[in-house]
């Protein structure tokens, strides 16, 4: 019986031991994150209206749990769902949007269905049917009114009653949709007002700007789609925002002065449904004026302020109004340095500057009106982490709502009383928090347990180096497993270093990415680092970028390159770099312009000539070629691929329609021309990110190139 225990013991011990030494397989290092992998996470969370109970998504249904008594009841159920549905019935629960306790409305199958509780059960109350190719469906807040469009046209459908707002048989001329290729912060081209009673619309006219092809290699004859694709310095579309009131049919054009390819933002109504506010930013990215429209007339009523800035104005959001107030708002700008909060009244000006501080405001998450506080995330305390805040309007104390440490995500309540927060950090999976934000004491309703620990894992080291000007610089080193810091290994250094973009933060896991641990246990360190020129700093680190793309990037990587070849155990004749997109053009950039550093390079979808890339993004950083004629060629690498010594793998999207299949397409010419030898591959089907199961293909490719040249 004892030897049996023993016997038993053993097992259990191997069990264990076998399960701390698991490695990641390709699909669960690229896509395990998102599958099996995942972290358990509370779905589609939201506040009832009445700030008294939470919602949730569970696999057969909504729960909803009252905040005092802790209660939970099925709020809806699939089986009462499918009551009202005979014939096509739902296997899984729909996306439900809650107005409240008792009605909500969702969309499917090409229609958008209203539902309201009726004693204990739910029905149908009412249904917009949908065009089958709709797309950009929006539900006005009156919850009977959905915009939608088709094709380049736009429709709105009240009580069943179908109006087409446009009718443009030109197909380049876009209607409802989002424009300026969504930068800017652009995320939608149709803003129902208030009132729901009229809705204001961007009108592009892209006729002007060149066709660009791109091609559907799954037919036989391939097939040509032409995009518009406007490139540095060529001709741009044109813009104009118009509102068309449901009732009386009409359509007024606002009448924005400025030049025709000037860029239309941060559009926003006033409470009150009598003024909408836009962002004119000129072309050339540096002065924006922030005006207000009269809807009847389209009248300009006056300019509520400017903003220039000598390299570039990047406005990101929209006006925020104060709850129940049609005069005072929240502007969010960079004109210090770093994104902050600025009270604005529209009689009066500027009232305040309300946060300050070398930190970055990164969202603002709404009022307690009652209390007059605004609360928001900031980087305040590093830039490695978000955490959460309130502010006092009137007398600017500002308190942070939580204590510990990694990235926080927060959900306000209506009234503002209540705080859904979660969060993580590098040991921390996931955490899910309610924060009374009064008292600050909070209910903790999920604790994540980490789907990784059966897994060998890496250690993780955190870097602080300093670039050329004494900026900080903040990267992670990635050990191997079974590290022994006796031998030599090889380095892939994995980088984007563009703007917009953050690698390096204090979230789970410490690694950052499961490619990364899955390197690691096959031999190598990975090192990441954000260089100047990425997000969340400031636009002083930004902006050391401007008129250059690719120089400070690269000068601020090669102290990461300087500190891997100053460690033991690294292998400086045997390092590596990968990256995507901009980290691509970096990856390109780095193995002509600084051929000695690494022996193998891995570069996907790479901008390779910045006259290629597109005019909203492309000029802000570097103005246009005919302005900037040096920046331009210094960055262009088609004349610089005779200077290869090491492997280069190049990758991209046959569909790319963001950096055009033509930037690689035109790098290969250039090495056939110059007889440099150098590997590539496509992916048909595919646009700017290799997603999905194929995408697991595409790091076994980049993985496979790793292992065969830089591991010997």
């Amino acid at each position: 019986m004892k030897l049996h225990r023993f016997s038993l013991l053993m097992l259990a011990l191997g069990n264990i031991t076998y399960a701390q030494t698991q490695q990641f397989t390709m699909a669960e290092a690229v896509n395990g994150m998102r599958t099996n992998l995942a972290v358990k996470n509370i779905s589609q969370f939201s506040w009832s209206s009445d700030s008294r109970s939470y919602v949730q998504a569970v696999k057969d249904g909504y729960l909803i749990t009252d905040l005092k008594t802790k209660k939970q009841d099925t709020l809806i159920s699939l089986n009462q769902l499918n009551r009202y549905f005979s014939e096509e019935k739902f296997k899984v629960i729909p996306q439900i949007k809650f107005v409240s306790h008792s009605q909500g409305y969702f969309s499917a199958n090409n229609t958008m269905f209203w539902i309201e509780k009726s004693g204990n059960d739910w029905k149908v109350t009412n249904s917009s049917i949908l065009e089958e190719s709709a797309t950009n469906v929006k539900v006005f807040e009156d919850n009977k009114t959905v915009a939608f469009t088709v094709k380049n046209n736009l429709y709105i459908n009240r009580d069943g009653n179908l109006t087409s707002v446009t009718n443009d048989s030109d197909l380049n001329i876009i209607n409802g949709q989002a424009v300026h290729r969504n930068e800017f912060g652009i995320d939608t081209g149709v803003f129902p007002a208030p009132n729901s009673e009229s809705v204001a619309f961007y009108r592009m006219d892209q006729t002007m700007v060149a066709d660009y092809p791109i091609i559907d290699w799954s037919a036989t004859p391939a097939v040509n789609q032409n995009i518009k694709y406007p490139m540095a310095g060529e001709a741009s579309h044109q813009v104009t925002l118009h509102v068309f009131n449901i009732k009386s049919g009409s359509t007024t054009v606002l009448k924005i002065e400025g030049e025709k390819d000037q860029y239309l933002t941060a559009v926003t109504w006033s409470p009150d449904s009598k003024y909408i506010f836009v962002g004119v930013l000129n072309r050339e990215q540096n002065h924006m004026k922030m005006n207000q429209y009269d809807v009847a007339t389209g009248d300009l009523v006056k300019t509520l302020f400017e903003e220039k800035d000598a390299q570039y104005v990047e406005p990101q959001h929209s006006l925020i109004f104060f709850p129940n107030s049609n005069t005072d708002f929240i502007w969010q700008s960079q004109r210090t340095g770093y994104n902050h909060l600025f009270h604005y009244n529209l009689e009066k000006g500027l009232i305040a500057q309300i946060t300050k501080g070398d930190w970055v405001v990164t969202d603002v998450l709404g009022f307690n009106e009652k209390k007059k506080e605004i609360y928001f995330t900031s980087i305040k305390e590093t830039p490695l982490e978000r955490h959460l805040y309130k502010i006092n309007w009137t007398n600017f104390k500002m308190q942070r709502l939580e204590n510990e440490e990694g990235v926080h995500n927060g959900i306000l309540s209506n009234d503002g009383n209540y705080l859904y927060d979660v969060y993580s950090n590098a040991f921390t999976p996931r955490i899910s928090n309610i924060i009374n934000t009064n008292t600050l004491k909070y209910d903790r309703i999920l604790m994540g347990e980490n789907p990784l620990k059966n897994y060998q894992r890496p250690e993780v080291k955190n870097v602080t180096l300093k670039a050329d000007d004494g900026t900080p610089l903040y990267g992670k080193v990635i050990l191997p497993t079974n590290f022994d810091s006796n031998k030599k290994y090889p380095v892939i250094v994995y980088l984007y270093n563009g703007p917009h973009l953050q690698l390096v933060t204090n979230n789970f896991p410490a690694s950052g990415n499961l490619w990364y641990e899955y390197m690691a246990q096959h031999g190598y360190i990975i090192f990441t680092m954000d260089g100047r020129g990425s997000s969340n700093r400031g636009l002083k680190f930004e902006q050391a970028v401007f008129r250059n793309l690719g120089t400070n990037e690269m000068n601020d990587q090669m102290k990461g390159v300087e500190y891997l070849k100053s460690l033991p155990y690294v292998d400086a004749g045997r390092m590596g770099i990968h990256g995507w997109s901009f980290g691509g053009f970096m990856t390109t950039s780095f193995m002509l312009r600084n051929p000695e550093v690494f022996k193998v390079g891995v570069a996907g979808g790479p901008v390779i000539d910045w006259k290629m890339y597109e005019i909203m993004y492309g000029e802000r950083y570097m103005d246009t070629p005919q302005e900037n004629p040096e920046g331009y060629a210094k960055a262009n690498l088609l004349d610089k691929v005779q200077n290869l010594k090491g492997k280069l793998l190049m990758i991209h999207g046959a569909q790319d329609d963001v950096v055009v299949w033509q930037h690689s397409i035109k790098f290969i010419k250039s090495a056939v021309d110059n007889g440099v030898q150098m590997d590539y591959f496509v992916y048909p089907g595919h646009p700017h990110n290799v997603m999905g199961k194929d995408r697991v293909h595409l790091m076994q490719k980049v993985t496979d190139y790793f292992d065969q040249y830089l591991k010997k």
